[in-house]
């Protein structure tokens, strides 16, 4: 009688080095969580590029941060002759099908097989370039991020999206292309201005409001995390968590979230997503500001938008949804954009939902800390209710920091 092979169930499961996500669809993939992935003596990324023909895209502030030492690093654990570097535009305003183009022809013109890897450093418009042009160069070739931003770490570097902008409409146009790996190494946040850390603490609080009301918490009386340094929180540590350290707690809570909720659904043939949460409104504060308002910033906008219209329909109580505000002004976010928080802007947005939804909106709003329902129909949602919520935040104090200056 044969011997039988067991075959892991579907799931997420976590060790110290990271995460490992089983789909029910077959996909499996890793999400490392490693320090010092540059590091002489880290063979980490070496290994997942299996010596095969790498070349390696970053940005222009990803090269002026870490270049030199991602060259020490490849020229010491790859072979000679087998991996190139390329800086490539940074920025929203790259995210276009033309970049896409570029990275392939770069990547012919080094030579790149069908069994090579492109390797993606970056936060989120590099990954989701390099990404979407591993899916489709030689119809599809391995690739690997190693992600330097907050929004990369926990959201970007744990999905199998990628994308680019186009035809006016954020993200239309891309492909589901798991990575072969994806790394994070927490030191890049050091390096990461404030504003981007304020982006990616959206990210996390999103993850908060919908999933963990501990995490809530956490970032409720940690509100500088990853800026200063704060002690375990007592009752933190009397639940048994929090070991590591507060950021440390908070970055793998938010990964382990987000991949628990991609991992039944990976390629959305649900389109009720709750991490959709933050991302009806969002695209298109982000599109008709030009970009202005950067993504973390959209999110938490219509985070604090979808808040006060779960008030307004009575699906969430008016003190649940203050803390929820609260929170998010808290972490220094905006969650009002006069420019774009229009009646009219953020209707439109409600019905270009419901259409790339396939005609059913799956709002995603809070009814609780920890906790959110779908809004599934248009009409759910009247004109004066939209308009009530946004009169709502208009009187807030807060706005929106300066120019955005990106670990790209």
């Amino acid at each position: 009688m044969a011997a039988q092979t067991a075959v892991a169930e579907p799931g997420v499961s976590g060790d110290d080095g990271g995460f490992t996500l089983r789909s029910p669809e077959g996909t499996s993939y890793r999400v490392d969580i490693v320090s010092g992935v540059f590091a002489p003596g880290s063979a980490l990324l070496a290994e997942h590029c299996e010596g095969r023909r790498v070349v390696a895209f970053l940005g222009p502030t990803v090269e002026r941060l870490y270049g030199d030492r991602l060259r020490r690093y490849l020229a010491a654990h790859l072979a000679p002759g087998s991996w190139s570097v390329v800086v490539i535009g940074g920025g929203e305003e790259q995210k276009t099908m033309a970049s896409v183009e570029e990275i392939c022809a770069r990547a012919k013109a080094a030579g790149l097989d069908r069994r090579g890897v492109m390797l993606a450093v970056g936060g989120g418009v590099t990954c989701d370039l390099v990404g979407f042009a591993a899916a489709i160069y030689c119809r599809g070739v391995r690739y690997i991020k190693v992600n330097t931003t907050l929004v990369g770490q926990v959201d970007v570097g744990v999905g199998v999206k990628t994308g680019v902008n186009a035809l006016g409409t954020k993200n239309m146009l891309g492909s589901y292309h798991p990575a072969h790996a994806s790394i994070n190494d927490p030191a890049f946040l050091d390096t990461l201005p404030e504003r981007q850390i304020k982006c990616g603490l959206g990210e996390i609080a999103k993850m908060a409001i919908i999933r963990d009301a501990r995490l809530f918490r956490v970032l409720e009386e940690c509100p500088e995390v990853f800026r200063q340094s704060y002690p375990v929180p007592a009752w933190l540590a009397a639940a048994d968590a929090g070991r590591r350290g507060v950021e440390d707690y908070v970055l793998r809570t938010s990964m382990a979230l987000m991949l628990e909720e991609l991992c039944p659904n990976l390629r959305e043939h649900d389109l009720a997503r709750l991490v959709d949460f933050g991302h009806t409104f969002g695209p298109v504060i982000e599109t008709a500001g030009d970009y202005r308002v950067a993504h973390g910033e959209s999110v938490a906008i219509d985070m604090a938008v979808s808040a006060q219209l779960a008030r307004v329909l009575g699906l969430i109580g008016a003190d649940d949804c203050e803390r929820i505000v609260r929170l998010i002004a808290g972490l220094g976010l905006p969650v009002y954009d006069p420019e774009t928080c229009t009646p009219e802007l953020m209707g439109q947005a409600l019905r270009a939902s419901w259409e790339r939804r396939g005609r059913r909106l799956h709002l995603v709003v809070p009814d609780g800390i920890g906790s959110a329902v779908f809004v599934d129909d248009l009409e759910d949602v009247p004109a004066a209710a939209l308009e009530e919520a946004l009169d709502a935040l208009a009187v807030r104090p807060g706005g929106l920091p300066g120019p955005l200056a990106v670990a790209r």
